[in-house]
């Protein structure tokens, strides 16, 4: 996805408010904008919709439909679509019915396994489930798969009741076009031509395409689009050609006009091909061509260019654009074309310097129109009436495009004045930390974002890299008015511990946004019973149980806060180790690892007098861990499994009181109708199948639920790897067969008995095995440089050191690596504790000729124990130059 997620490098902090350009309300205080987290932990979010039921639909890219009620915070799983996930593939979006409270029909634009495009497709939800049986496929388009990228991916309905989606070039953006306009029409360069699909009018790729659905599952076409029906060579669902990378579409729902965040080329600066590039914010009145890959930005123009010669040609007429490339089967003179709504390049935005510089992936969210019961509602106030949300995922930034009347731009203000603050890497999220530390909501990647019915907007926060991210989120930000409550904040010295439990409790942090005076009340609840006042307080718990200690926040207005702490008084958490393995251990991808557990705890005792009786209350999970640090995502059915009471009687590969996961995956491995059969009986109860236990009934399980238990379980073969998890102090969990370099993580949890009447309490603890494959470039380095994903610039003597390394099972090791020029016999010595420590092996590097052709060079080790740091010296007296080296591997 480098292309579409272009990583950025510079921080940007949103600035003051500046003042705006027509007379408006003054602008809102900061302090009134409330950022509430609804959810985290969302993996790869791609868009929203607000239901008619009041909940939030949203999709994820690996094929999940979700719900979340806002009042609860409930998540319900509706659906899973089975989609080909590569090359930006994915479940791209989905559009809510306008009768969606009456026919449950959603619209879902994603990318089918077994054919080359991708998929506008009707499905049912009927009882909170989405029917897969119920799809009616309004139509299906052709791309390539053979190269990368651009499919665009948004889909709503219009307040005309059209369904509009947008469709990426689907053209790789690099190749021979030097980041300017890939328009490669030499023979068999058509996945780098994208003459062939924007500027194409038989193509509906690089488009904004519009149709209106009818009940029995096919289509009609809407007056007004781009070509009436009958055009020859045109395809009549286009409403906006021209498109590179359309990701983030929106329309203005008073006046019908459509606004996407435009993804643009790579170039840094003008040349003889043509201009720089630029991201852009479009506007669509009507239907029209908007210049792609003929123009970009203020129609800047491209030049035509022989790509066999490399021959410079004349320049596109944004009057008369025509697209004469052999890839296009539709007409030669296209539309005039229109210039961007609002557009920036990389660096030095003359025309719009607020915009900053750094990456860049435009995104156009909604257009705010303000109605006097968001006054009741806490809503946006009027200040933003007729304003374009739009923000860059890669830079990033979130703005306000402020609009007329007649929806021209007036404009450009920040989003808040600190209360939301945007960035992703190191470098950013630092400079961004008073702003935080004042209390500002930091988002990594704003992805998409709707205004709900109540004026509140939700934003969509995909996290801080392409992939699945822990520090994702769905926020919810609101407006408030009138007298302005406390914040609450509140510590306390200890949690937990024997009675009496002595505690101290500290209100510090909480305040009032208006600066009023405020008072401190502490409460236990259940009971209600006051501990004392102020904001700090000494007091003993002399009852056991679990309690939550309360602070109430008052000001002088008698508004007020309320936060709460757990405790629990008489019990003490277990603590938990493990013996074997190691953390830093080596882990052998797709083979068994042994663990053992240790557990002591105050109230139960110790796990080596009590084996049994610990084991049943001890579980080990694993997850991957690849070596951006992000774990694998968790299927849904593995995570309902470990809310309920699956794992009390199986685990993945180890039978317990039933059979194990992967037993019952082999025993109904092509059984026809198996999941509808285990389905009933996981829900209903049964028996003799496996022998005398009986299977317990789960009543609590819906249908749905059960299923994507049962889609987890019934994948599973032994020696595969994956998430895990199993019941016990010992045990073996296989490892992943991973092909990149990351982490096995296994993780200890033991929850003790409690003691009544305090609850249970969990322990748990952690090991990071390292795959045996080493990037270099994670190395503490002395002497050699970074360069790329190598480490370069060697001269004999400089060292790569690799810290609190077991090689106690490693026979060998491979250094991948390339060496050209006259540094021939270098050689890379491998040591123990300093760079003129015990000599392990030597590595003889191979002289490849050429720096960019990298080999492996593998050597024998001779044997160590323990734990120690390990130097990697490199050898070649009186020369430099010696080599690149790209990754070390340890070989059992």
């Amino acid at each position: 996805m480098k292309s579409l997620l272009r990583l950025s490098f510079l921080g940007l902090a949103f600035a003051a408010f500046v003042a705006p350009l027509t007379a408006a309300p003054a602008a809102p205080e900061d302090m009134r904008f409330k950022v509430e987290k609804l959810l985290g932990d969302i993996p790869q979010p791609m868009t929203t919709e607000m239901g008619p039921d009041g909940r939030l639909y949203f999709n994820e890219y690996g094929g999940l439909l979700k719900a979340i009620d806002l009042k609860t915070k409930q998540v319900k799983v509706i659906g899973k679509l089975e989609v080909f996930l590569q090359q930006e593939n994915g479940f791209l979006s989905f559009a809510l019915d306008p009768k969606f409270s009456e026919n449950g029909w959603v619209y879902c634009l994603y990318s089918p396994i077994g054919f080359d495009g991708q998929s506008i497709s009707r499905f049912t939800i009927k009882d909170d489930v989405l029917d897969l049986k119920s799809e009616k496929v309004l139509l299906r388009y052709d791309e390539q798969r053979k190269e990368c990228c651009h499919h665009g991916g948004s889909m709503l309905f219009g307040p005309d009741g059209n369904l509009y989606w947008s469709a990426g070039d689907n053209t790789h953006p690099f190749g021979d076009s030097q980041s300017y306009s890939p328009a490669d029409e030499r023979p068999g360069r058509h996945p780098w031509d994208a003459q062939k699909s924007a500027a194409s009018t038989m193509s509906l790729a690089g488009k904004v395409n519009r149709i209106r659905p009818k009940p029995d599952g096919t289509y009609e076409i809407p007056a007004g689009n781009l070509f009436p029906v009958g055009t020859p060579k045109t395809r009549p669902e286009i409403y906006v050609m021209g498109c590179r990378n359309p990701w983030r579409l929106s329309i203005d729902r008073t006046t019908g006009f459509v606004y996407w965040g435009e993804v643009g080329p790579d170039a840094n600066a003008d040349g003889p091909r043509g201009p720089r590039g630029y991201d852009e914010i479009n506007q669509a009145r009507k239907a029209g061509n908007f210049g792609w890959p003929y123009f970009v930005g203020d129609n800047y123009a491209y030049a035509k260019v022989d790509f066999a010669t490399n021959a410079i040609g004349p320049f596109a007429d944004p009057a008369r654009p025509r697209n004469t490339s052999p890839n296009n089967t539709g007409l030669n003179d296209l539309p005039p074309a229109t210039p961007a709504f609002i557009y920036w390049p990389y660096k030095n935005p003359k025309k719009w310097p607020e915009l900053g510089e750094g990456g860049r992936t435009a995104c156009a969210g909604p257009v705010f129109h303000y109605s006097p019961s968001f006054e009741k509602t806490d809503g946006f106030p009027e200040y933003f009436d007729r304003c374009l949300l739009f923000w860059d995922w890669q830079r990033p930034f979130i703005k306000w495009a402020r609009l007329d009347a007649d929806s021209n731009l007036v404009g450009i203000e920040p989003f808040t004045n600190g209360k939301v603050v945007a960035g992703s890497s190191a470098e950013q999220v630092k400079k961004l930390q008073p702003a935080i530390a004042n209390g500002a909501t930091l988002m990594k990647r704003p992805v998409h974002a709707v205004f709900g019915p109540d004026g509140c907007l939700y934003f969509m926060d995909y996290g801080e890299t392409w992939g699945a991210n822990r520090d994702s989120g769905l926020y919810k930000i609101s407006y408030l008015r009138g007298n302005l409550p406390p914040i609450a904040k509140a510590s306390v010295s200890v949690g937990f511990g024997k009675a009496p439990l002595a505690v101290k409790l500290s209100a510090a942090g909480s305040s009032d946004p208006e600066g009023k005076a405020v008072t401190y009340t502490w409460k236990l609840q259940p009971g209600d019973r006051t501990l004392g006042t102020g904001a700090d307080l000494s007091t003993t718990l002399a009852e056991a149980g679990n309690f939550s200690i309360e602070l109430t926040v008052k000001d002088t207005d008698g508004s007020n806060a309320t936060t709460s702490l757990p405790v629990v008084v008489g019990n003490t958490p277990p603590q938990v180790r493990f013996t074997s393995p190691q953390d830093g251990d080596f882990f052998t991808p797709g083979k068994k690892v042994t663990f053992q557990v240790a557990v002591q705890d105050a109230e139960d005792g110790s796990s080596v007098d009590k084996a049994l009786e610990f084991s049943l209350r001890a579980f080990v999970s694993s997850a991957f861990v690849a070596g951006d640090g992000k774990t694998e995502s968790t299927d849904p059915g593995l995570t309902l499994m470990r809310q309920s009471d699956c794992l009390n009687c199986h685990a993945t590969e180890t039978q317990l009181v039933g059979p194990s996961f992967v037993a019952i995956a082999d025993k109904y491995r092509g059984v026809k109708d198996a999941s509808e059969t285990l389905n009933k009986k996981i829900r209903l109860g049964g028996g003799g199948v496996w022998g005398q236990v009986p299977m317990l009934a789960h009543p609590q399980h819906t249908v749905d639920e059960v299923a994507f238990m049962l889609r987890w379980i019934l994948v599973l073969e032994k020696g595969k790897g994956g998430p895990s998890i199993t019941r016990g102090l010992t045990g073996e969990i296989t490892a992943p067969k991973a092909d990149k370099a990351g982490q096995f993580v296994l993780e200890a949890t033991y929850t003790d008995a409690g003691a009544a009447p305090a609850g249970s309490l969990a322990g748990k603890a952690n090991v990071a095995l390292r795959t045996r494959r080493i990037e270099a470039e994670t190395a503490e380095l002395n002497g050699p440089k970074h360069s790329g994903k190598v480490v370069g610039s060697t001269n004999h003597g400089h060292t790569l050191k690799f810290t609190n390394l077991n090689l106690a099972d490693s026979q060998s090791v491979t250094v991948f690596a390339s060496a050209g020029g006259g540094s021939k016999d270098s050689k890379v010595e491998v040591r123990l504790d300093s760079p003129n420590g015990p000599l392990l092996g030597t590595v003889n590097i191979t002289h490849t000729g050429d720096w960019n052709k990298l080999a492996e060079n593998k050597s024998p080790l001779a044997a160590s124990t323990g734990r120690h740091d390990v130097y990697l010296v490199l050898v070649n007296p009186g020369k430099g130059g010696l080599m690149n080296i790209d990754w070390i591997q340890f070989n059992p």
